[in-house]
């Protein structure tokens, strides 16, 4: 076919098929439905008070954009927390250090992607 196409009432969040016992975070791991050989993507849903792990990509460069809500995000060593409104977008180097977390009091919606597609992160937490 050439594409994937997922509409919203398509897209159903489930812990990450990778750590299944995550207790908060949710994810529309984009690989479970579309051929994606030199990348990937996925879709979270960070909850009030959620936060993901603190780690860095050896090899993958990874763009996120924000999608809905205004999470926060752990960039560099040593780290710096920025507030990220819908809209933002940032692109994390290979190496640098990173978390998302939402002190928010309402949902955040974060797209990521990353190339290559291989991801070995080093969790640093």
């Amino acid at each position: 076919m050439g594409y994937t196409l997922l509409r919203p009432d398509e897209q159903e969040f489930k812990p990450p098929s990778w750590r299944p016992e995550e207790p908060v975070r949710r994810i529309v791991e984009l690989p479970l439905h579309a051929t994606m050989r030199h990348s990937r993507a996925n879709l979270w849903r960070y909850p009030p008070g959620s936060k993901g792990r603190l780690h860095r990509e050896h090899s993958q460069e990874e763009v996120f954009v924000v999608v809905d809500g205004t999470p926060s995000v752990l960039l560099g060593d040593p780290p710096e927390l920025h507030e990220a409104p819908r809209g933002t977008l940032v692109v994390v180097e290979p190496g640098t250090p990173l978390r998302w977390q939402n002190d928010s009091d309402a949902d955040a919606l974060i797209f990521a992607y990353g190339a290559p597609a291989e991801s070995r992160p080093e969790i640093l937490e």
